[in-house]
């Protein structure tokens, strides 16, 4: 019998030393060169999640999983304890070892078969923390704002990084590619599939809020800590639920969205497409030869392949949690923290409704998949994207889809909040703008989600705050709305306090003035104010009956909970209206969703013309508090 070490570490080894040579055509144009290794190995071995250098979680049973030759016995060993099962007849293997505690000491993990044996070395055991989401969870360290510090001093022997490949589905994988990849446009390689140390060298390409998530729960827990880089970029909340999740739900929009998906593989030809295809490379070779235009070498050939269509899309409901987290299905994980929304945002209300039902149903089943129902979750809210909403243009910022999604998010939270679901994490990143989709400032946003998770999951609830404050009443009053909050709120800058719209029955929505509710005066006859208490009144709104807050993709909104705490108050509304419908009466009395790109801009004059009656309305009531001067 032969033990082997991790075979992988063989390669990577190769790869940086150089052995395995890029050809001649590398030196000469930019290109990537991919080395990768199976997701599932010949013979006797493990799914690629169990590797040297992991992180193993504490305090939960072990699951490991693999591969060997039909009825094949395998047993693991792992501190001190032991395994075995038998291969069945595709192969697969599982055992299932007890639970251990948390140890910072390098240990090795057996898998013995019939005539071989795997070791893994260096395994710690601690916390494991899956991330997901699209790229502004994948946007990585060395991209953001104060990154190189952070880079610079990224030492963390204990905390390892794993990143997923790219995969999808439509069958659900029990495992993933080790890819290393060489890229001449930045000259270096690129790593997904492998355990790493975090160095400042592995760490400048992990998520930037991840890395400062495991770098707080690691200093405040002394625990070796484990990430997984589940996210993908453009990716949608349907691509990460699993397909037979969304069949079964009772959402409109969802079976929608299905049922366009199935007629469009319904009607791929994939014959016929590789004809067309054929037919326009003859088209283009004849142009390049009338014009007497050279032909690359590699464009001289016709195309060839079949393309799986609708199918090879990554956003094809269900496909990323096929191909990314179900390879991580089983393993036991400490909590889970998600970052996503931008390619939600493209389909109104519709799609924000359809956010909404999926969502919840999303966590759900992401628990299920690490064997834990009240597994921790913590939800960042979709970043900013455009231009500063300002006072001139508040209505017209008012219209867009991304916030409604948004707004779903933090409903999520807090329909799972208000059910008793203690493991449920949200905070807002609306403040942490820059006009870019991809905001860079992800530092701030990975401190606030790890205040979450060590205040709720590692015992520091006394020393640290996370939940943002909560809106307990609305109460309408003559010519105003009355708010009631948990805490105390105010404007961390002591101005101002911005955010705020209300409206009354035809749903124009204007700025609101806001003051605290007078609540009497001292003995040196100073008013007193109840800073849980926020009025909402304007000059525009004489009856308003609802509110909305933070209502803008870079919102004007400032209001925090009072103190040093850095906790905003969410984006969210009292009301139910579409924004297809807002203003009311814009579109005529019944609007058929999804509305064209003509009723859309119908919409936003109407929106540009309450800025402008507001802007009037405002010089005019100057005027006349000034004298007419």
């Amino acid at each position: 019998m032969k033990t082997r070490r991790n075979p992988c570490l063989l390669v990577t080894c190769l790869l940086l030393s150089g052995v395995f040579a890029l050809p001649a055509s590398a030196q000469q144009m930019p290109r990537e060169d991919v080395v990768s290794l199976p997701a599932i190995g010949e013979g006797l071995c493990v799914s690629n999640v169990f590797q040297s250098g992991m992180v193993l979680q504490r305090d939960k049973p072990i699951h490991v999983w693999g591969w060997a030759a039909p009825g094949e016995p395998v047993t693991v060993a792992f501190a001190g304890q032991q395994a075995s099962a038998k291969a069945g007849d595709d192969r697969t293997w599982e055992v299932t070892l007890p639970a251990v505690s948390a140890e910072s000491r390098p240990q090795q993990m057996t898998i013995q078969g019939a005539s071989a044996t795997l070791a893994l070395d260096d395994i710690l055991v601690g916390d494991v923390w899956v991330l997901g989401g699209q790229s502004n969870m994948e946007f990585e360290l060395a991209k953001v704002e104060n990154g190189p510090l952070e880079i610079v001093s990224a030492n963390y022997p204990q905390i390892r990084i794993l990143t997923i490949p790219h995969g999808a589905g439509p069958d659900l994988q029990r495992s993933f590619a080790r890819l290393h990849q060489w890229s001449d446009w930045s000259g270096r390689h690129f790593r997904k599939g492998d355990w790493d140390a975090c160095t400042p060298e592995t760490a400048r390409e992990l998520s930037a809020i991840g890395y400062v998530f495991a770098r707080r729960i690691h200093k405040a827990s002394n625990t070796p800590i484990g990430v997984i880089d589940a996210s993908r970029g453009g990716t949608t909340v349907e691509t990460w639920t699993p397909l037979p999740v969304l069949r079964q739900l009772d959402s409109e929009p969802t079976r929608a969205k299905l049922a366009s998906f199935d007629q469009a593989v319904a009607e791929w030809d994939p014959q016929a497409d590789l004809e067309k295809r054929i037919a326009q490379h003859g088209q283009w070779i004849e142009k390049q030869t009338q014009e007497g235009k050279p032909i690359p070498a590699d464009k001289k050939l016709p195309p060839a392949d079949l393309r799986p269509g609708p199918l090879g899309n990554h956003n094809f409901p269900g496909h990323c949690y096929a191909g990314m987290l179900s390879p991580l299905a089983g393993l036991s994980v400490k909590g889970a923290i998600f970052h996503q929304g931008y390619n939600n945002a493209f389909d109104g209300s519709a799609g924000a409704q359809m956010y909404g039902d999926i969502f919840p149903e999303m966590i759900t089943a992401w628990r299920a998949a690490f064997n834990d129902p009240q597994l921790p979750f913590g939800v960042l809210s979709l970043c900013t994207d455009g231009y500063p909403q300002t006072r001139d243009d508040y209505c017209e910022k008012m219209f867009n889809a991304g916030i409604d999604i948004r707004a779903a998010q933090y409903q999520t939270f807090l329909d799972f909040y208000n059910a008793g679901d203690a493991n449920i994490g949200f905070v807002s990143t609306y403040d942490l703008r820059r006009r870019w989709y991809h905001p860079q400032l992800k530092i701030p946003a990975g401190e606030r989600i790890a205040r979450w998770a060590l205040a709720t999951v590692y015992g520091f609830d006394k020393e640290i705050e996370w939940k943002p404050p909560m809106l307990l009443e609305m109460e309408q009053q003559e010519g105003a709305l009355l708010l009631k909050f948990d805490t105390d709120v105010s404007d961390p800058q002591d101005g101002a306090i911005e955010g705020f719209a209300i409206a009354g029955e035809d749903r124009k929505f204007q700025p609101a003035n806001v003051a605290y509710v007078e609540k009497g005066k001292n003995n040196r006859g100073q008013i007193q104010y109840d800073r849980k208490q926020l009025l909402l009144t304007s000059p525009m709104i004489p009856s308003p009956i609802h509110f909305r807050y933070a209502w803008g993709r870079n919102p004007l909104a400032n209001l925090q909970a009072t103190g040093n705490k850095d906790l905003p108050f969410a984006t969210q509304r009292s009301d139910d209206w579409k924004m297809e419908e807002v203003p009311l009466g814009v579109l005529g009395d019944e609007t058929t969703l999804p509305i064209s790109r003509g009723d859309s801009n119908k919409i936003i004059q109407a929106l540009r013309q309450q800025d402008k009656e507001r802007r009037l309305k405002e010089a005019e009531l100057f005027l006349e508090a000034n004298g007419g001067k």
